[in-house]
């Protein structure tokens, strides 16, 4: 039996990015935008999705909506962990969450399971040029 090969999207990523859609729709909404120029989003290595799919998926969730030209932009967190035993701040590998400081597995993770929308701008050059066609 043969395996299909992974899609260039995923039913997974295809269902954050509806979700991401919704929260910037209603913050576009909240801020009278007409248009979205730019999403920034937060993505940790630990958060589940792959960062490329959610990039690709994008588009096809956003076509036919105020968002359908923006441009999406990841920013990768890093593993950032706090000891329990020494008390030191570190950065830690994904697979890997250990103190830097005393190597201690006893840690809190502090960042890198992420997946936030950070920035919602508007297309202003856009609907400058759209409003100027116009009259």
């Amino acid at each position: 039996m043969r395996l299909p090969q992974r899609s260039i999207t995923s039913m997974h990523e295809l269902s954050i990015c509806q979700a991401a859609l919704q929260q910037v729709l209603a913050v576009a909404s909240s801020r009278n935008m007409k248009h979205v120029g730019r999403i920034r989003l937060r993505v940790g290595p630990l958060s589940g999705v792959e960062a490329s799919l959610l990039l690709r998926a994008f588009p096809l969730i956003a076509a036919g909506t105020r968002c359908e030209a923006a441009i999406v932009e990841i920013e990768e967190t890093p593993v950032i962990v706090h000891c329990k035993v020494c008390g030191s701040t570190s950065d830690a590998l994904a697979n890997r969450l250990l103190c830097a400081s005393c190597g201690a597995w006893q840690v809190a993770l502090v960042s890198g399971d992420e997946l936030m929308l950070a920035s919602v701008e508007p297309a202003e050059r856009q609907d400058a040029l759209r409003e100027r066609a116009d009259v």
